[in-house]
């Protein structure tokens, strides 16, 4: 196998202390790596294990290289070792492995073997394979924007290379030439599927041969020398450097894919035993004694000593406690920030009205004045007088700088991801993406949507990504498929994320405020046919403040309640007035936020007025409205003198002509009849 790295560290040079750590650590993983299977069996838990045992050397060298309070460690769910090389205890291993309330990892809420220690920036990661690769270029840009001296390290077998993101990933990096390394341990086999399946070549490393500004560094993930002078040339060349590096690592898998996997079903006996003879850790042993660094008493000593230390974890860890089933609903949103000033979100300025566009554009910029660690980024969001695909963010770059303020590739995934990732390195960053420049081109980041969604509730509060997500969102402008469609009723059966609607241009500037100075993702959804429209323009007080969760009345009524947010909030005003005329009293609640939704304000109007009507521009089936309807019947039928009845959308795309936007989109006259048909009940 070709090499493309000195071999820096040998059996003869590395001094004895640090070979006695080195098989301290080898001992005591493979010691847990064993184990970890009876605790299934015994109906205990590690429930999902998968053994590390041929990817030992790599692990190895993976927590070695990992300089605590200086680089980030993105592990996946096979790096046993090199958590434990990082520094994580035995017990805290096991504590992750049977789901015990004190795992520092995620508290039981994860899936064990997902190892974490995030006080040390060990961080806890999904189970969608290699996405944390995004996380990392994340945090590896954030190192580079303060000038801080360190690296972000992802671990990934080699068939999660084959995803999307991954490449993503690395294009970014390379792009941007950032400190982070990429690890892919090699072991031939995606649970089953073997690496001819996945990749021309022999080596996916060699994939990305052909990207600039990135070095690959390929190495023997079996050769515990061969794997240190790899990570240690890799943690150096990407610090001094300032570039992403590759590191290859060949290695083997002894075992099954995990304990739910049958090895035998795809591997034959000779191949199995091929592997087992390539085992690292007897390897490095023999190497131990063939120099005479150790005798053979001596690491027997060792690993009755490790015996012993994993015992006593496995004590400890079997009298901790068991997560408390009515901590569920804990760490589900981060702490929102509360506004003592505007407490329910209204106000009596009297200024000049301005636009719903105008207003964004202010808020952001008036943001970003008041926590200059806030950044933007996304799609055509800052070249020359271009600000955005709707000049939402025109006039930033030019005050706030190419650092702050800069475009994004297309491809959403890597826009949301690298949020993500970034507001790990402080918690007081605070990231504004447009996620795609029309919310329709946003489903290629649902996957990092979703990992955003759990992030807190599944490392038990212990990280929250502080990230708005901002989406132009609906139809009304002639745009068709991919420009005019809807997202909340999906977004909103994804919990862990607040979104929110405004209709009015003090309502967005407002929400803006509330979602940049709380921790936790936020979805804002702007109509972006409001964006120059005059029904949508008020006074705007430069301080405004809308609270998550807080519905505003924006017509008092006693006859029938309409409940609506976004683009159809103006059009259900304008059938209120024409009702009005006819001897109606409608009361238009216009929601705002949808989560957190303000049921009370719901409730309480429903009961005044014994009639209730949900209107939204999306869908009617399978949107977000229905959900209003199930609350109305649970918490108010009684008080119900008629059905609760919509208007949205049929079950359709939103078509490009305008004749067939027409025929889709609710209006005006629509939501009129939807009105009286209620009424008349």
């Amino acid at each position: 196998m070709r090499k493309n790295v000195e071999k820096k560290y040998s059996v003869k040079t590395t001094p004895k202390a640090t070979l006695r750590k080195w098989y301290e650590l080898m001992t005591l993983g493979r010691l847990l790596d064993e184990r970890a299977p009876n605790y299934l069996k015994q109906a205990i838990g590690w429930s999902y294990h998968a053994p590390y045992a041929g990817h030992d050397a790599i692990q190895l060298a993976i927590g070695q290289a990992f300089t605590n309070g200086e680089d980030h460690l993105f592990p996946y769910y096979r790096d046993m070792l090199t958590a434990i090389s990082a520094g994580l205890t035995a017990e805290e291993i096991i504590l992750n492995g049977i789901s015990k309330a004190t795992d520092i990892a995620s508290g039981g809420r994860h899936m064990s073997n997902h190892f974490a220690k995030p006080a040390w920036n060990i961080h806890n990661v999904s189970s969608c394979t290699g996405n944390h690769t995004l996380h990392a270029v994340g945090v590896a840009r954030a190192m580079k924007r303060y000038k801080h001296t360190g690296v972000a390290i992802s671990s990934q077998g080699e068939s999660s290379v084959s995803e999307g993101y991954v490449y993503e990933a690395i294009n970014g990096a390379s792009n941007e030439k950032l400190p982070v390394i990429f690890v892919f341990q090699d072991n031939g086999y995606g649970i089953s599927v073997p690496k001819r399946d996945q990749t021309a070549n022999e080596r996916v490393a060699d994939n990305f041969s052909g990207f600039a500004n990135l070095r690959i560094i390929k190495c023997d993930g079996k050769d515990v020398f061969d794997s240190m002078s790899a990570m240690d040339e890799a943690r150096r060349h990407a610090i001094e450097k300032m570039e992403p590096v590759i590191v290859h690592a060949d290695c083997v898998r002894i075992g099954a894919h995990s304990n739910s996997d049958k090895h035998e079903w795809y591997r034959d006996e000779n191949e199995i035993a091929e592997a087992k003879a390539q085992d690292p850790y007897p390897r490095f042993r023999k190497e131990l004694l063939e120099a005479k660094v150790f005798i053979e008493s001596e690491l027997v000593i060792i690993e009755e000593e490790m015996k012993k230390v994993m015992l006593d974890a496995h004590m400890k860890a079997m009298k901790a406690p068991n997560p408390d089933p009515k901590s569920i609903y804990d760490f589900l949103f981060a702490p929102a920030y509360v506004s003592t000033k505007y407490p329910n979100g209204t106000h009596n300025d009297k200024s000049e009205p301005v636009k719903f566009i105008d207003s964004i554009n202010a808020t952001l910029k008036a943001e970003f004045r008041h926590n200059p660690n806030t950044f933007i980024w996304g799609q055509d969001m800052a070249n020359k007088e271009k600000g955005g695909i709707f000049n939402v963010s025109k006039g930033m770059q030019q005050e706030f700088g190419i650092e702050r303020v800069f475009n994004g590739p297309i491809a959403e995934d890597y826009i949301l991801g690298t949020a993500n990732g970034f507001s790990r390195f402080r918690k007081d960053i605070r990231v504004v993406v447009e996620g795609a420049e029309f919310a329709d081109y946003f489903w290629p980041a649902m996957e990092q949507y979703i990992e955003m969604s759990h992030d807190y509730w599944r490392s038990n509060g212990a990280f929250t990504a502080n990230v708005l997500i901002r989406l132009a969102s609906g139809g009304y402008i002639g745009g068709g498929l991919y420009h005019s469609q809807n997202l909340e009723g999906s977004l909103a059966s994804i919990p862990g994320v607040r979104i929110v609607c405004p209709s009015f241009a003090d309502d967005a500037a407002g929400l803006i405020r509330t979602a940049m100075r709380s921790q936790g993702p936020t979805v804002l959804l702007e109509p972006k046919t409001l964006y120059n429209s005059k029904q949508a323009m008020t006074p705007v007080p430069e301080d405004f403040e809308v609270p998550f969760g807080k519905a505003r009345t924006r017509r008092e009524g006693s006859d029938l309640t309409v409940i609506t947010y976004g683009n159809t909030t103006h059009m259900c005003l304008e059938a209120a007035e024409k009702l009005a005329t006819e001897g109606y009293d409608v009361e238009v609640i216009d929601l705002r936020s949808i989560i957190p939704l303000d049921e009370e304000a719901i409730i309480t109007s429903v009961k005044k007025t014994s009639r209730c009507l949900v209107v939204h521009e999306d869908k009617v089936f399978g949107g977000f409205g229905g959900e209003l309807v199930g609350i109305i019947n649970d918490k108010a039928f009684e008080y119900l003198d008629a059905p609760v009845k919509r208007v949205g959308s049929p079950y359709l795309p939103v078509g490009f002509n305008r004749i067939l936007e027409r025929a889709i989109l609710p209006d005006t006259q629509r939501i009129y009849e939807g009105m009286l048909s209620v009424l008349k009940y």
